[in-house]
């Protein structure tokens, strides 16, 4: 049967391969030889593109492909109060390969007062007949890849505090989508799979973490980021283990985090790359 609803039966996760034109753009604003206004004119045309495909195909939902973003997660992280984005000394390291060296720290209070995705949304559902589907990283993605590291001790002494102000921020961040006409929001994780390869755990520990107590922890946090949730809203996640040039992260089967990601959150769906 149709599902008329979503998460749909025929659904995908949202982001799409950034098409020639945006790479070349996105080059020549990096290099300054064009204005951000003509790098928007060259997104606003691809998402049109990308959109009328998946329409084209049948799909009943359309995404914008992610196509306006350099990061998939730190775009969004850059744009809460309290984020600070800068150069570090090496990239996130994926097997055989390693990322740009940019990275995030937390040094002021976390809150959301406003983002630009908003207005990236709103093109999106201006631009399709289907449901427009936004997708934002969730929020345990903020913790696990920086750590306690990341994190000030002057401004967080208590993590409680942190992750108290980073669900108030994403209630905040849920309802502004949902005020823009958002009724299809995915959360995008790799924090749950992260936690179920015993060397991404280890990491965690250097970092000043305990990766024993983080899947109850992260449970904790997604149930208050969703507890105002509109009923007429449908949230979902997707669990990624890394997805970098057709290469990957983490590996190790859920059994880690099943019992907290399954039973004590309260999606309404869950899409996972095996």
């Amino acid at each position: 049967m149709q599902r008329t609803t979503p998460p749909f039966r025929a659904d995908h996760v949202g982001s799409l391969l950034r098409p020639p034109a945006i790479k070349a753009a996105r080059e020549q604003r990096t290099r300054n030889e064009i204005t951000a206004g003509a790098l928007r004119v060259i997104e606003d045309g691809e998402i049109e593109k990308a959109i009328e495909k998946q329409q084209q195909i049948g799909l009943k939902l359309a995404t914008d492909g992610e196509f306006r973003r350099g990061w998939w997660h730190f775009d969004f992280f850059r744009g809460l109060d309290g984020v600070t984005f800068y150069t570090t000394g090496h990239g996130i390291q994926f097997h055989g390969v390693q990322t740009k060296a940019e990275t995030i720290k937390i040094d002021g209070k976390i809150g959301f007062a406003g983002h630009p995705m908003l207005d990236h949304f709103k093109f999106l559902k201006a631009h399709t007949r289907e449901t427009p589907k936004m997708t934002i990283p969730a929020p345990s993605t903020l913790h696990f890849r920086q750590g306690r590291a990341a994190i000030s001790k002057e401004v967080y002494p208590d993590l409680d505090a942190f992750f108290d102000d980073l669900a108030n921020a994403y209630r905040a961040a849920i309802r502004a989508f949902y005020d823009a006409g958002c009724r299809y929001l995915q959360l995008d994780d790799t924090a749950w799979s992260m936690l179920c390869d015993p060397n991404e755990r280890a990491q965690s520990k250097k970092r000043g973490d305990d990766p024993d107590s983080l899947p109850a922890r992260y449970a904790r946090l997604t149930t208050a980021a969703l507890q105002a949730k509109p009923a007429d809203m449908a949230i979902t996640m997707h669990s990624c283990r890394g997805n970098f040039r057709s290469t990957f992260i983490a590996s190790g089967g859920y059994d880690f985090v099943a019992e907290q990601l399954l039973g004590h959150t309260t999606f309404d769906g869950y899409f996972s790359r095996i």
